[in-house]
């Protein structure tokens, strides 16, 4: 038995877009429903919404019903917040608000399997197959089909940018454009022409480093994203979706 590959790494190494959709609500129907309209990934969000671990697993069987891979955001707290998603059998996890290369190396020591990391072994969830994947091969497996992507969203930590994308064991960069403004002293200003300068050295460091480089944005900007060089993007929520097809009703009647 092996390991389930991901359908965002699959997808970005063909050379195409992973596209994702971000989820707030705790119905699993929910994420039923998006699988099936043709996203390659569900984020699902531990940082901003109050989803217990019972919620995120449901959610990953949900997904992978469609085969269509979860990526979860994590809450930062113990080793076991950010292993415990990828237990559940996530794709991957982000890291939210990296602040140094120190951190970088200490989320890729937690995170990742020897030879990497020293990442916590079990192999008894649905990660391992409830151990029915051959140890060596549950933690090869683990270090090759799942990853770690850290978030960008501070001026602090791009003084490290380089030497973090050049890391063994950091799949990804997402650049989080929204608490970026706010890191700048502009916040929600996004046309700043730092906050678009920035956007683009990340994309361009990760295409040095060989690795992949992700964001967020409307439809709207889906084609300049690409054109730049992200091969990750998350391009719409759940509530942003409901809210504005019940507000289109109310305008429809009136």
């Amino acid at each position: 038995m092996e390991m389930r590959k991901s359908r965002i790494l699959e997808t970005m190494k063909a050379g195409k877009v992973a596209k994702s959709i971000k989820i707030n609500l705790s119905d699993p129907r929910v994420i039923e429903i998006a699988a099936m309209c043709g996203f390659d990934a569900i984020w699902l969000d531990m940082e901003h919404v109050p989803t217990d671990w019972r919620t995120i697993e449901e959610g990953i069987r949900a997904a992978k019903v469609y085969d269509v891979d979860t990526v979860v955001r994590i809450e930062k707290g113990s080793y076991s917040d950010y292993i415990r998603p990828l237990e559940a059998d996530a794709a991957g996890i982000i890291v939210p608000h990296l602040m140094s290369l120190k951190e970088a190396k200490d989320i890729v020591k937690t995170t990742k399997f020897h030879p990497l990391g020293l990442r916590p072994a079990d192999g008894g969830n649905a990660d391992g197959a409830y151990c029915m994947i051959d140890f060596t091969s549950y933690i090869q497996e683990a270090n090759k089909n799942r990853f770690v992507c850290v978030q960008v969203e501070d001026v602090e930590v791009m003084a490290d940018l380089e030497k973090i994308v050049e890391l063994d064991g950091i799949d990804m960069i997402l650049f989080g454009p929204g608490d970026y403004s706010q890191s700048l002293g502009k916040p929600g200003v996004m046309n700043n022409p730092e906050l678009e300068r920035v956007r683009k050295v990340i994309a361009d460091v990760c295409r040095k480093y060989n690795k992949f480089a992700a964001t967020l944005g409307k439809p709207a900007d889906y084609k300049k994203l690409v054109d730049m060089g992200y091969s990750f993007i998350n391009i719409g929520a759940d509530v942003i979706g409901l809210s504005n097809y019940y507000t289109q009703i109310i305008r429809d009647c009136e």
